[in-house]
């Protein structure tokens, strides 16, 4: 596995896919540069497919989510 020795930040948000709302969820690098998982919205409970997008040369991850 790819070792990553740049600075991102531990967190990114995703409209949740039902309400909108934002989620904050966190980024772990050790899961990849493309990262897939179902994960409940804080707010309405509803499940998401959450995709994280981390791009190695801005340095920063882009998160977004689907309907699961």
């Amino acid at each position: 596995m790819e070792k990553f020795e740049f600075a991102i930040e531990d967190l990114t948000t995703y409209s949740c896919a039902h309400c909108f709302e934002e989620n904050d969820v966190v980024v772990d690098l050790s899961e990849g540069l493309h990262q897939e998982f179902v994960e409940d919205c804080w707010v309405c409970c509803h499940p998401n497919v959450v995709h994280i997008d981390i791009d190695v040369d801005a340095k920063r991850a882009v998160a977004y989510a689907e309907n699961a």
